[in-house]
């Protein structure tokens, strides 16, 4: 469980009902396969031992007593097995009959979980043979041993920081007081669920939504295992739908109608960090639960999930369609919402021919379509100075031009060189005063002409450079308010993108296609031979993977070591080893050490679930130290060097 990750397993076997002979063994074979995948928490259907399907044969004490039988002999079958397990079996306990789940781990029977809801309605009737499950765990005897019987029991793993298990039973999970909800609460981490649901049209959509609700709003993983091949079909069918989830998100799930294995990851130091997160989240004391020790090595386990290399980018070309109009529609709102207030007319925005200024253009533009202002009240400033080529000039130019605004040209050359003679700057020396001499020379001229037109300065910077502090103080980092603050650099290329597909617009569309293909530049060094010299992924590193970084780091509170891990897995073949703990290092130093920055940023909206605003998401202090974090990135690069 090292970083976290716990992997699970529902298992569904084929049974015979009523033959617990047959199915201790299925269940044996099934705990053997799981286990030796790695799996440390491995879930069993409902009723397996006997099969959900016996009706009255719940009644005859053969049966019973022989499913207790072949409990015994699985929990022998677990000794040395470094996992938990939970198995439904039938048992009795005073005269009634409970519907139970029992955990198992190494060799012993830790207790006995009934189930709470015993459903009655349409092709049910439970309650012909169970009795719903008593929440306070009283003392059971099994096999001469005592143990716990009763909802209110959690199983914590020694050994697994973080990793405490609750467990409910099909039904109880379809209940509007689900005990899920009072396990969470009460620090369940993984809840587990052991069913047989049978199948009726649309209802394994259902089912799926109800164990991805339940896992988002419990911030919890979930391991669904229903029950399948071999029931009876006398009148009822059962796919064998199992479901894995963490957090509002389906890991894995299988295929109906197979007897098979799930396996997930539970990511369980990231539903930690998540509860932390949310304060609304209120744990409430374990007060009427039993907590149950037991003992799990701690282990480095070997994934099967996958983490997307770009976590703002939907894979889906559809959804990510829907997303980018989505994004489109709020930033643009967040304007307006700016214009209706201050009773502004005019925008004002520095064009570059670069894909952030076109994103801005193209929001404002939408901006002013909506509140039914002419597009020409729209002046793209283009200020040419030392770095700028013909390429982006000429799409800044024709851009602006295409979409109805009002083109105004100001070369910034000549005040650059007179503000670098009273400074006494060399316009040879190519430093850093060069080059923010030059941006910040810009935005006073955008601010100037805003003030000459009544407008406002519509600024252009992106999520990314505000992470990483790729922005001139006082410069291009300030503006009156900023449209694409909230937006990833790794998005904002298929925001224009999504721009370009459906403008309907021929010429728009192959302006926005060549702008996507230059590459990305603040043009601050002169070209050479007329080509852009100055590459900003050269200079900060790949955007793709200061966007993963920013994720995993602000939005799941990774460690250094978990990104890297991940980051192996998500880039390979794209970026090496060294490569990536060199970009890292670099993530880490400019994040804390160019807050200052993002302290004092100008209004912008909130797009996503990572945002950089002070007033916001992030209330960090510009002078937090980077230490901890880089300590842990040096350990990574000594032990690769």
């Amino acid at each position: 469980m090292r970083h976290g990750f716990v992997k699970v397993a529902a298992v569904t076997p084929k049974v015979k009902v009523a033959d617990t002979i047959y199915n201790k063994e299925q269940i044996c074979a099934g705990i053997k396969e799981a286990s030796g995948a790695g799996a440390k928490v491995i879930v069993f259907p409902e009723l397996c031992i006997s099969g959900y399907t016996c009706g009255d044969l719940f009644l005859q004490e053969r049966l019973l007593v022989s499913c207790k039988e072949a409990l015994a002999q699985i929990a022998a079958y677990t000794k040395g097995i470094d996992a938990l397990i939970f198995v439904g079996v039938p048992m009795e306990r005073e005269g009634k009959l409970y519907n139970t789940a029992a955990a198992i781990h190494d060799g012993e029977v830790l207790c006995f979980i009934p189930k709470t809801f015993i459903p009655s309605y349409g092709e049910f009737y439970e309650t012909r043979h169970f009795a719903p499950g008593n929440k306070e765990a009283v003392i059971f005897s099994f096999q001469g041993e005592q143990v716990p019987f009763g909802t209110h029991i959690l199983l914590e793993a020694e050994g697994m920081e973080g990793l405490v298990a609750g467990c409910e039973i099909c039904e109880d999970i379809w209940a509007p007081d689900a005990p899920g909800i009072s396990h969470a609460l009460a620090g369940a981490t993984l809840l587990v669920n052991l069913s047989v649901s049978n199948e009726t049209i649309g209802k394994d959509a259902y089912r799926e939504m109800l164990v991805k609700s339940s896992s988002g709003k419990l911030i919890a993983g979930y391991v669904y295992c229903s029950g399948g091949e071999g029931e009876s079909t006398q009148d009822l069918v059962f796919g064998g739908h199992d479901i894995i989830a963490e957090n509002g998100t389906v890991l894995a799930q299988s295929k109906r109608f197979e007897s098979q294995i799930v396996y997930g990851d539970i990511d369980v130091s990231r539903l930690r960090m998540e509860r932390r997160r949310m304060n609304t989240f209120a744990c409430d004391t374990r007060r009427g639960y039993v907590v149950i020790p037991f003992s799990m090595q701690k282990e480095e386990t070997s994934l099967t999930r996958t983490f997307p290399a770009m976590p703002f980018v939907p894979s889906d070309i559809n959804e990510r369609a829907r997303r980018c109009e989505e994004i489109l529609s709020i930033q643009a709102m967040g304007l307006k919402k700016r214009y209706e207030h201050t009773g502004c007319r005019k925008a004002v925005i520095g064009v570059s021919g670069g894909l952030d200024s076109t994103l801005a253009l193209l929001v404002t533009v939408r901006t002013f379509d909506l509140l039914k202002i002419e597009r020409k009240n729209i002046i793209a400033v283009t200020m040419p100075c030392f770095g700028t080529t013909d390429r982006t000039y000429d799409n800044a130019c024709r851009l602006a031009k295409a979409l109805g605004a009002t083109l105004k040209e100001v070369d910034i050359k000549e005040a650059v060189l007179i503000h670098f003679k009273e400074i006494g700057q060399s316009p040879e020396k190519h430093d850093v005063t060069y080059e923010n001499g030059q941006a910040r020379e810009r935005t006073q001229v955008l601010m100037d002409i805003a003030n000459q037109e009544g407008g406002m300065v519509v600024g252009t910077g992106d999520l990314s450079e505000l992470a990483l502090g790729w922005a001139t103080y006082n410069g291009d980092h300030m503006s009156m308010y900023g449209v694409n603050a909230g937006v990833p650099k790794t998005l904002v290329r298929h925001l224009v993108q999504y721009y370009a597909d459906t403008c309907g617009n021929a010429e728009l569309t192959q302006l926005l296609t060549d702008v996507l293909d230059t590459p990305v530049s603040p043009e601050l060094l002169p070209p050479v031979d007329g080509v852009i010299a100055q590459k900003t992924e050269d200079l900060v590193g790949p955007y793709e993977l200061h966007d993963f970084f920013l994720y995993y780091m602000l939005r799941c509170g990774f460690e250094p070591s978990k990104i890297f891990r991940i980051a192996k897995q998500s880039f390979a073949g794209q970026y090496g080893e060294e490569e990536i703990l060199k970009w890292m290092k670099v993530f880490y130093k400019r994040f804390f050490s160019q807050q200052f920055k993002r302290s004092c940023l100008p209004d912008g909206p909130k797009v996503g679930s990572v945002a950089l605003s002070p007033r916001g998401d992030l209330r960090m202090p510009s002078d937090a130290c980077v230490r901890v974090w880089m300590e842990q990135v040096e350990e990574l690069s000594t032990s690769k060097a």
